[in-house]
């Protein structure tokens, strides 16, 4: 029988924590208990549980289930994804059906039956993998380091408001993870965010994308439909890569800010809107504000709360962690062993420069998983790319060719391989940087 992933355990009862132990080892693949729930929130931070035993009391004298249910929100507010089986001596059926409405997965009532706990178990860890599967993203995994943990405090402050967040950071730093995560933490979370990538928008489907149409409004136009912001009512409005929207069209997306109301193309009917706006940038919009690329209004708009992601190499004590995590999610994936990296992995790990951040690492470590014959992933089996060259180490260009060659590189770098984004930074079109990518070589 293959484990499911790692169990979090908390009760006050070490003769309790110790026969769970025994009992759910060969059914988890980590089992972590706690005596107290003081130190939960800090260990929700470490690990991507699959599902939480809660106890319900740990006051001495006080059998009212009131701890149990004030830690149950505590964990529905930081991990809302969480399944938590609430743990208790006493059956009392009312205050089960007020765990289960305030967001608990399940009951178990002390002396437990151990199958009904291990399938209570299951059933709860299941059920989240499952919906994980099917439409959620991993959970937000915010480290060890002091600076990941001054931006977790702060956007656990701000998500619970409706303030329009700036979200910045290198490429693969998790700008769009945190976008969710803040939205998890929001009273919008029942409906789904609702995601567009700015850099991939034509300025010809720009309004018709974000605005909707009525029926006739162009020659493809067979039906009324709906845009990104009606979409996203009473929702979160996600717009990634929101530097690569061109000067000409900001203006647009501000006045529908403004406004907070939308008019689809066709029409003349304003029609009112009510979404949370978070953005997401690797440029520096001050910066392009500056040299005229970008509008001052808007970026005040778009900026009430500017989180910025530090990179990968700025915080290298959460390397090796984060590596352990995607080690065992993907032997999860592809149904490998359980795995561990070795000494000498973990170090090569840690100097590694990660200019691609999290995601670089993610993919390196999904390699490694999938060629590893053993249990234990040792540095041979980590093909990891040389650092690409900086302003620094390349050599200044002697011809106008050579010069647009490394225009062109530096370019789809910052752009992350966006052709369309490439080509608008570039002021040339698509075809046009199609033909120079394959006459160069790129």
């Amino acid at each position: 029988m293959k484990k499911l992933g790692p169990i979090l355990v908390v009760d006050d009862n070490r003769s309790v924590l110790s026969a769970l132990q025994l009992l759910l080892k060969p059914v988890f693949s980590r089992i972590v208990t706690l005596p107290s729930p003081v130190t939960l929130p800090s260990a929700l931070r470490q690990e991507p549980w699959q599902v939480l035993l809660l106890d319900m009391n740990f006051g001495a004298g006080v059998n009212n289930g009131g701890e149990g249910l004030y830690w149950l929100r505590e964990v529905k507010r930081l991990c809302p994804a969480l399944p938590v089986v609430l743990f208790t001596a006493y059956a009392d059926i009312g205050l089960a059906v007020r765990g289960i409405k305030e967001g608990a997965a399940d009951f178990v009532v002390k002396p437990w039956d151990n199958q009904k706990l291990i399938d209570t178990l299951t059933s709860a860890a299941g059920s989240v993998r499952k919906t994980s599967q099917s439409s959620r993203s991993p959970a937000m995994y915010w480290g060890g380091s002091q600076a990941m943990q001054e931006l977790r405090r702060l956007a656990e402050k701000v998500a619970p408001t409706d303030a329009n967040i700036l979200i910045t950071g290198e490429n693969g730093t998790g700008k769009e993870m945190l976008a969710r995560e803040l939205h998890a933490l929001s009273g919008r979370r029942e409906r789904e965010m609702v995601t567009v990538d700015m850099g991939a928008l034509t300025p010809s489907l720009f309004e018709s994308e974000l605005f909707g149409h009525v029926k006739g409004a162009f020659t493809d136009a067979h039906a009324d439909r709906p845009g990104k912001f009606e979409a996203a009512g009473h929702s979160t409005l996600f717009l990634d890569e929101i530097g690569n929207l061109p000067y000409a069209l900001q203006a647009k997306l501000l006045t529908a800010l403004q406004r907070r109301s939308i008019v689809r193309v066709g029409s003349n009917t304003p029609t009112p809107v009510d979404i949370r706006l978070i953005c997401a940038t690797n440029r520096d919009l001050p910066q392009m504000v500056r040299q005229g690329e970008f509008r001052e209004d808007l970026l005040y708009r778009i900026n009430t709360i500017h989180l910025e992601i530090p990179p990968l190499r700025k915080r290298p004590e959460d390397i090796v962690p984060l590596a352990r995590l995607f080690v065992s999610r993907f032997g999860r994936q592809y149904g490998r062993p359980e795995a561990t990296l070795s000494a000498a992995a973990e170090e090569k790990l840690r100097q590694h420069p990660w200019k691609g951040n999290i995601r670089e690492l993610e993919h390196a470590i999904e390699k490694a998983v999938i060629i590893s014959d053993g249990s234990e992933l040792t540095p041979q089996v980590f093909q990891l790319q040389s650092p690409l060259p900086t302003a620094e180490t390349v050599p200044p260009a002697t011809t106008l060719e050579e010069m647009e060659i490394q225009m062109i590189r530096r370019t789809l770098d910052t752009c992350a391989g966006n052709l369309s984004a490439v080509a608008a930074r570039l002021g040339i079109s698509r075809q046009t940087l199609y033909n120079k990518m394959k006459k160069y070589g790129l």
